[in-house]
């Protein structure tokens, strides 16, 4: 069923929806379970929109086998989708910098504790990200240390290749994953992909683990894919390449790679002299799990990410 969670008028006589497609089961009892799936908070950012059609294909086809209650959020910022912009056109902001919002503040403000009040009370949360247009990522749930007792035991169920926790020090406080943990709604973030894309293979690897998670809380009865057991990383193990020099980034090897320390990560080219500015190395030995997709870079420029010592490829 599809509600609208929220409307705020625009110029012009139009409105801005947010809405939601609630899944429940044939016979309700009060007492089930609930998940969320919410994506679309950055505007080109796309993979959660497969993700969204297919957990809901899925579902529809198989409704007997649902027992819990599933809310799915295709579009968090629809201006932002609708014109291609990663933030809330106009208002030259980051949705996911304005959580948990407020029914008092304007509207961006007013829009996000709408959002929020509609999720509370969810047993899981799962908020969809894909990178930018300048990284690939290959499927990884990202964590704060300070969630990370209460999320990992979620997040090896996802079907992710790898689970990221890092430093609290670095988790912004504004953000909907972190505003719903706090609330007490366990919130998973994923990261896969690119951005202005849809990469079907991460986006099935993903909602096969969807349906692991909803089988393991009960909501689902169905049959579930075979899942595989992510590494858990902290922030020690993440090695960062970062461009030396400007110029065209050719990558030498494949994401998802296994390299050995010092080896050849791509070339920053110059066009115009036809030399190679920089070759650029592994900062350490394992795997590269988030590569640069668009080969303009400057000097600062991240490159790649590389898990190290791990062989996961």
């Amino acid at each position: 069923m599809i509600e609208t969670v929220t409307s705020v008028k625009l110029p012009v006589d139009e409105s801005l929806l947010i809405q939601k497609n609630r899944m429940e089961p044939l016979e309700l009892t009060g007492r089930e379970k609930r998940m969320t799936i919410v994506t679309g908070t950055h505007g080109d950012e796309l993979e959660g929109q497969f993700v969204c059609y297919e957990v809901l294909r899925r579902i529809r086809e198989n409704m007997d086998c649902l027992k819990g209650i599933v809310d799915v959020f295709p579009a968090l910022n629809p201006l932002g989708i609708d014109s291609i912009t990663r933030g809330i056109p106009q208002f030259d902001l980051d949705m996911n910098r304005i959580f948990p919002g407020s029914q008092e503040g304007v509207f961006t403000e007013y829009v996000a504790a709408e959002v929020v009040n509609d999720i509370a009370g969810s047993d899981l949360c799962v908020d969809v990200h894909a990178s930018n247009i300048y990284l690939r990522e290959m499927p990884q749930i990202r964590i704060s240390e300070n969630t990370a007792t209460k999320l990992i035991p979620y997040a090896k169920l996802m079907n992710v290749d790898f689970v990221w926790v890092h430093a609290a020090a670095t988790v912004l406080e504004s953000t909907l994953a972190h505003s719903l943990n706090m609330m007490g709604v366990p919130t998973l973030v994923v990261e896969m992909g690119v951005g202005m894309r849809i990469t079907k293979e991460y986006c099935y690897q993903l909602v096969d683990g969807i349906f692991n998670v909803m089988s393991e809380l009960g909501i689902w009865t169905g049959e579930v894919n075979p899942v595989r057991e992510p590494y858990v990383s902290v922030d020690e193990e993440v090695g960062f390449v970062n461009a030396d020099a400007s110029g065209i980034f050719v990558p030498a090897v494949p994401i998802w790679s296994y390299v050995e320390e010092g080896g050849h990560i791509g070339d920053i080219l110059n066009p115009l002299t036809g030399l190679i500015e920089h070759r650029m190395e592994a900062p350490c030995t394992g795997t590269v799990f988030t590569l640069r997709e668009y080969p303009i870079v400057y000097h600062g420029s991240l490159i790649a990410r590389v898990l190290g010592g791990v062989k996961i490829c």
